[in-house]
């Protein structure tokens, strides 16, 4: 897929105010200070689409990005960390969970995994309740430009392994890199399979 058009169409803090459902949708999310608003960048090939900073909790409602006039890229806070209140953080859960749980035209959600952390009880507990909500997701490793090839497959095996102690069936994964700006074909191209799907069946 060859991203033509990206721009930012709104935000909010309500998933019934999100853009009507009429487009395919793709949620990422992850722990704050993933790399999750660098890797959407590399993705869309625009430097700044999404805001990146330093400090945890930059993101901290519900975005949406229109790509290519035909699919939204939804830019979600993260969960765990984040220097904010616990009432800030529970009206953060809240949004997430109304957005993912009940959003019609979401057809993925992909989780970010910084490559460099073992297994997290925290990422594995908001997988397996993704699963068993029935809500389809990817899993996809960021910054491994930090590690050697080795070091990053050696990572992705020992996660593989954690997640088949409880999963029948463990979803797809990624490695990238928007530093080397590695692995933005392989999900761009899963994201075009489904936009296939979702026109056959619309």
């Amino acid at each position: 897929m060859k991203i033509q058009d990206a721009h930012y169409v709104m935000s909010n803090s309500d998933f019934l105010k999100c853009p009507p459902p009429t487009l395919p949708e793709y949620a990422f999310i992850g722990r704050s200070n993933v790399g999750k608003s660098s890797l959407i960048n590399m993705l869309t090939d625009k430097k700044s689409l999404a805001k990146t900073s330093q400090q945890p909790g930059k993101t901290q409602l519900i975005n949406h990005f229109l790509i290519n006039q035909e699919w939204y890229l939804v830019d979600l806070p993260g969960y765990g960390y984040a220097k904010v209140s616990k009432v800030e953080r529970e009206k953060w859960e809240k949004m997430i969970h109304d957005y993912l749980y009940n959003r019609e035209n979401l057809i993925c959600t992909f989780v970010l995994i910084d490559i460099r952390h073992s297994a997290l009880a925290v990422d594995l507990e908001f997988m397996e309740a993704l699963g068993e909500a029935g809500i389809p997701f990817h899993v996809i490793f960021t910054k491994a430009d930090k590690l050697k090839p080795s070091q990053a497959a050696s990572q992705v095996a020992a996660y593989n392994a954690k997640m088949q102690e409880t999963w029948d069936e463990v979803p797809p994964m990624f490695i990238t890199s928007a530093e080397k700006r590695e692995g933005a074909e392989a999900v761009l191209q899963t994201i075009e399979n489904y936009n296939r799907t979702f026109q056959k069946t619309n």
